[in-house]
């Protein structure tokens, strides 16, 4: 379960960022996890709850978002917003899509003390 990676990775960002910023504790955290991430939301807010036992950001609220995955079809040229890799374009049917976004993970807002 690479959630587990992710929630741990969270954590050390959070605390590396209390080291330049000077916070003792995190209350909240907004999260945008695109939904090509090939990510599960309930799976990374479990293992985040896990990981920061006994860190500053112990029950912390982890609110995560879900931005659309956005490719561009070579078939006809547009931009679309897909929500899987496997969805073929909205538009014209085809499957020769490049992925341009959705992918990512990202802090969007901390809630610090």
């Amino acid at each position: 379960m690479h959630e587990m990676a992710l929630g741990q990775g969270l954590v050390d960002a959070l605390v590396e960022q209390s080291r330049v910023h000077g916070f003792a504790e995190v209350r909240a955290v907004k999260l945008a996890v695109g939904a090509l991430g090939h990510v599960e939301p309930d799976a990374l807010a479990f293992c985040f709850d896990v990981v920061s036992a006994g860190t500053l950001a112990e029950g912390a609220v982890l609110e995560i978002e879900r931005p659309e995955g956005t490719a561009h079809c070579m078939g006809c040229g547009s931009d679309v917003t897909i929500m899987s890799r496997v969805d073929p374009c909205p538009l014209c049917g085809g499957f020769r899509l490049m992925i341009t976004g959705g992918e990512d993970m990202k802090i969007r807002e901390l809630e610090v003390r």
